[in-house]
């Protein structure tokens, strides 16, 4: 899905202690399959993906949610849908087995949104770097990967200011130090 100005609100979270992994991914899959079953208004689709990043359950396992909305206003709608109605129930059940959780905004810069991404690359712009030049250089890169560059909105948690998603690792300017992250995918169902 290609958008200009595609916005995600990326959800790190994990399971409570003593709460299984089939539990909570069922639970998860649950959630998300409300969502797709009945579309809040400017809701383009969500996934999430199972990893181990620094800023999530210290550096434990943790998923990954992307949840796609075509501008803040479809945010709004998202944060209301999300608690109400047939998403309620399984909204509720899913927060109940978890044992914390942290977020981001980021907007689509470049390429298509990818609904099962097998690698992140996440990283920040070198200090000395000018945005145009470092974004300029990044798009190409981008459009060969078949990824989709993603960049922080807003500052809500720890994560780095860029994410890039694509099916394989990507050569990325000398200057930056990705952290690559395999990711495994846990909704939508392959």
């Amino acid at each position: 899905m290609k958008s200009e100005g595609l916005l995600a609100y990326v959800f790190w979270h994990w399971p409570r202690p003593g709460v299984s992994a089939a539990e909570y991914a069922g639970r998860q899959r649950a959630f998300h399959a409300a969502l797709a079953a009945e579309r809040p208004s400017g809701f383009e689709g969500s996934f999430s993906s199972a990893l181990s990043v620094p800023w999530a359950n210290a550096g434990g396992e943790a998923c990954e949610d992307w949840y796609l909305v075509r501008d803040f206003a479809a945010l709004g709608s998202l944060n209301e849908a999300a608690v109400s109605a047939s998403r309620a129930a399984p909204h509720d059940a899913a927060a109940a087995v978890a044992g914390g959780g942290t977020g981001g905004l980021y907007r689509l810069r470049f390429g298509t949104a990818l609904l099962a991404p097998a690698h992140a690359h996440w990283f920040s712009k070198p200090e000395d770097a000018r945005y145009a030049e470092f974004l300029a250089d990044l798009e190409p890169r981008v459009a060969r990967a078949a990824g989709a560059l993603w960049m922080r909105q807003l500052t809500m948690g720890p994560a780095t200011e860029f994410c890039l998603h694509a099916a394989e690792p990507v050569a990325l300017p000398d200057a930056v130090r990705p952290r690559l992250v395999a990711l495994r995918p846990a909704w939508p169902p392959i």
